[in-house]
């Protein structure tokens, strides 16, 4: 097992489920943690974020495992609150080992790229890839300074390497997640800080699990949380696997921040049950 003692994470989309899971799970094997999340809601996004009452929840939860944690708002499209979470974890526990830069959206509009709005397109690029490179420029010059290395983990997604309809902004904002970390592990190799991006499929969180999420993947108009799970089995090559549990891309994170991956930089790990490697169909075949 990883031992992180003396370490600190800091985690962003810490609030509830899958950056939830990522931090209790450092905490676990020693770290000291960071969580940071918005605390309000966006318009363009029909489901509620994370709020106060989620971080403290996620705080009580690391804690238990008698680790210390400083629980933020921080809306990772605002620099200044990111830097000044990064700095109170710096002044407070002392040091930044590894970001998770976990924070992400999805609007399901269910429009067609030439119908998305400006501000869909606006909010998700905001936050699922500039949010990313944000909380990478915030931590970078502390584990330069400290001269011992470190890991950074960016959450991507199996649409950071295929295409989906009507979801066009996620899947860019996915893509380029993956081109800024090939990028930022070239940068900052040099100082021995490692760079992955972590790619799950449809995980277990609240991001998906809503009407509308259920609708989607079981292509039925009132689809229910039961024809969703059903669905999802479809989306995957492994038996009796459907949608994702929080923990499996949880302990990736930790296996890439770990000692066991030291010299592993620059990749993407798919925590998808196989689905990268499905064949795939058409969902909109064209005939004369």
């Amino acid at each position: 097992m990883s031992n992180f003692e003396g370490k600190v994470a800091f985690v962003t989309g810490g609030g509830r489920g899958q950056g939830r899971e990522i931090a209790v799970e450092f905490a676990r094997r020693g770290a000291d943690v960071t969580v940071v999340d918005i605390g309000t809601d966006i318009a363009s996004v029909p489901y509620p974020l994370a709020t106060k009452d989620d971080l403290e929840e996620t705080k009580s939860l690391v804690e238990a495992q008698g680790r210390r944690c400083i629980a933020r708002i921080a809306d990772v499209r605002n620099q200044q609150a990111l830097d000044s979470a990064v700095d109170a974890t710096v002044a407070e526990l002392g040091r930044i080992d590894i970001l998770v830069a976990n924070a992400g959206i999805y609007d399901w509009s269910s429009s067609p790229l030439w119908e998305t709005s400006d501000q869909a397109w606006t909010d998700q690029i905001a936050v699922c890839l500039e949010g990313v490179w944000r909380s990478a420029k915030a931590v970078a010059p502390h584990l330069i300074r400290q001269g011992e290395g470190g890991s950074m983990v960016f959450t991507s997604s199996n649409l950071g390497k295929e295409g989906a309809s009507f979801s066009a902004p996620y899947v860019a904002a996915k893509h380029g997640v993956i081109g800024l970390m090939r990028t930022a592990a070239l940068e900052l190799g040099a100082y021995g800080i490692r760079v992955n991006a972590l790619l799950p499929s449809t995980t277990d969180t609240k991001i998906n699990d809503h009407q509308t999420g259920w609708s989607r993947a079981s292509g039925k108009p009132h689809g229910t949380r039961e024809d969703y799970l059903e669905a999802l089995h479809k989306w995957t090559v492994l038996r009796n696997t459907g949608v994702i549990p929080v923990s499996a891309p949880a302990l990736a994170a930790v296996w890439l921040s770990s000692d066991e991956a030291r010299y592993v930089t620059g990749i993407e790990l798919p925590v998808d049950a196989g689905h990268l490697t499905l064949p795939g169909f058409n969902p909109w075949p064209a005939r004369d």
